[in-house]
């Protein structure tokens, strides 16, 4: 890449994540010297990796704070000393608002079902048979289930068969 080129965004922005690891020292010798040939040729990342240099000096020459020793100590002393909240849902005779909530919404789903109407199921025309005739099925079906009584039955020899259906069946039988 020439120095007139600009980098785009992409290429910046995971350019300065090598830039922060080549410049705290972390960066692989591989990622260092990609780091280096980059800086060479780019004139823009090379102001940018000086801002960051001058950045980290700045910061290194802050001084550390650190707290006392008794710090902790005295902060989970204030944190014990504080009253406890009571607020209305953490009373001990109440439950928790979620289990509050599901009750009553279980309380008022059931009072609304209850109240609606019966209503019989309804059944399809096919399926309204009396008794009478659910009987005469059961008392005629070791009839149906005789097949030698059936295909020796003359009374169905007497149907007439209408013309396609005769052909058809002729035709099925001559493959």
């Amino acid at each position: 890449m020439s120095g007139t080129q600009r980098c785009t965004k992409i290429e910046n922005k995971t350019f300065e994540n090598s830039l922060m690891e080549y410049l705290d020292g972390r960066a692989k010798p591989a990622e260092r010297r990609a780091v280096e040939d980059h800086l060479s040729a780019c004139a823009e990342c090379r102001t940018r990796a000086e801002e960051f240099r001058v950045i980290s000096e700045v910061l290194d020459e802050l001084p550390v704070f650190s707290p006392s020793p008794a710090f902790d100590a005295s902060l989970r002393a204030r944190i014990a000393a504080e009253p406890a909240r009571r607020g209305f849902w953490s009373r001990t005779w109440l439950p928790s608002p979620r289990l509050a909530f599901a009750v009553t919404a279980l309380v008022c789903m059931s009072v609304w079902l209850s109240s609606m109407p019966r209503v019989a199921p309804i059944q399809p025309p096919a399926t309204q048979m009396s008794a009478d005739a659910d009987f005469g099925m059961i008392r005629d079906l070791p009839v149906l289930e005789n097949y030698d009584l059936l295909s020796k039955f003359d009374a169905l020899s007497e149907l007439s068969v209408p013309p396609a259906t005769a052909s058809r069946e002729v035709t099925k039988e001559t493959r």
